[in-house]
């Protein structure tokens, strides 16, 4: 498989809230070869935490995201770490939101590959906002998108999750202190009380809950950095497809605005990415359907490494939309075990 790990140099950005973002860049990797016709591009966007090389277990020829088909282009957000975050920023670091950061993407497709139009963008977490913004932001040019386990709007219940975390880093001792308790909330918020209930965290690998919390969701958040975690829950709390000028705050018109294929891919037991957000949106959207994840996982079936039936369940869907065929519904038990987490 073709890979190339790049840099897009954007420049200096003038920001959606009014501020600059001087010497922006954003950090991508493509897999795959673009077509003569450039019409097989996906892009990828990351979710909230994650680098590219957390998500890219997806694009592979066994799933959905196959790179022998499709030239895949993961961009790495503003905030997480790689692209240009408040960890290598030198300056006070201004609010970005996820307008922001589709906006250069589409720089980047259209400035270094010479791509107009997006056969699929396909997102989970805050991935999955940034799909959205796509497909409201650029008309006619995205034909497909996925919405996994995601929103057009931050709900407000989602917004207080987020609060919760936020406080706990900036009240904590130090920001390993910090991290450690985001973990810990976390763990809480991003999978099901039916995980906790049957102790599944003991087909991980972990000899206790305590050892999972530590080993797994502690572990996970010590890898960054808090400034950048913190620059990133804001583009997350304040994410909206509708607040911008084409729509001025009018979330019905940004969903009917769409023209692409969307498929709502909610998990049926995600705690801040509700299924009723995405059937709200529904009737909204032109050429909509909403399939949801049949999973014990929560949130966290949305990016289901090393859980074979909820991969199966999400190739299926995705496939099938790529093929605009119909899809098919798997049935699942959902036992199978999954090392936690690469990403939140």
């Amino acid at each position: 498989m073709r890979t190339t790990t790049d840099t897009f140099d954007c420049g200096t950005v003038q920001l959606q809230r009014g501020g600059t973002l001087k010497g922006a860049k954003i950090v991508y990797k493509t897999f795959g070869t673009l077509s003569p016709r450039r019409d097989n591009v996906i892009v990828y966007p990351t979710s909230y935490s994650a680098h590219h090389t957390d998500i890219e277990w997806l694009v592979d020829v066994r799933h959905g995201l196959d790179p022998s088909r499709y030239f895949i282009v993961i961009p790495n957000m503003f905030t997480n770490g790689l692209s240009t975050s408040p960890s290598n920023y030198d300056g006070e670091f201004p609010q970005v939101t996820a307008y922001d950061n589709v906006v250069q993407q589409r720089r980047l497709m259209n400035e270094v590959f010479g791509v107009e139009r997006i056969k699929m963008v396909y997102g989970w977490s805050m991935g999955a906002q940034q799909a959205y913004h796509w497909a409201a932001l650029f008309g006619a040019s995205v034909e497909r998108i996925v919405v996994n386990c995601g929103s057009a709007r931050t709900a407000p219940h989602n917004f207080v999750f987020l609060e919760g975390v936020r406080t706990a880093v900036q009240n904590a001792r130090t920001p390993q202190d910090g991290l450690k308790a985001m973990g810990r909330i976390y763990a809480g918020w991003a999978l099901s009380q039916t995980f906790y209930r049957r102790e599944m965290w003991r087909g991980l690998g972990f000899a206790s809950l305590e050892d999972f919390l530590v080993r797994s969701w502690e572990a996970n958040f010590l890898r960054r950095d808090a400034r950048d975690l913190m620059a990133q829950l804001w583009t997350w709390q304040h994410a909206d497809i509708s607040a911008n000028d084409l729509y001025r705050g009018d979330l019905a018109m940004a969903l009917a605005g769409i023209q692409a294929k969307v498929l709502l891919m909610p998990s049926a037991t995600d705690l801040y990415f509700q299924t009723d957000d995405n059937r709200g949106e529904l009737p909204h959207l032109r050429h909509g359907k909403l399939v949801e994840i049949p999973s014990v996982w929560g949130h966290r079936a949305g990016n289901p490494r090393d859980i074979a039936e909820d991969a199966a369940f999400i190739d299926a869907q995705v496939e099938a939309l790529l093929a605009d065929r119909k899809s098919t519904r798997l049935n699942s038990s959902h036992v199978a075990l999954s090392r936690m987490p690469s990403s939140a």
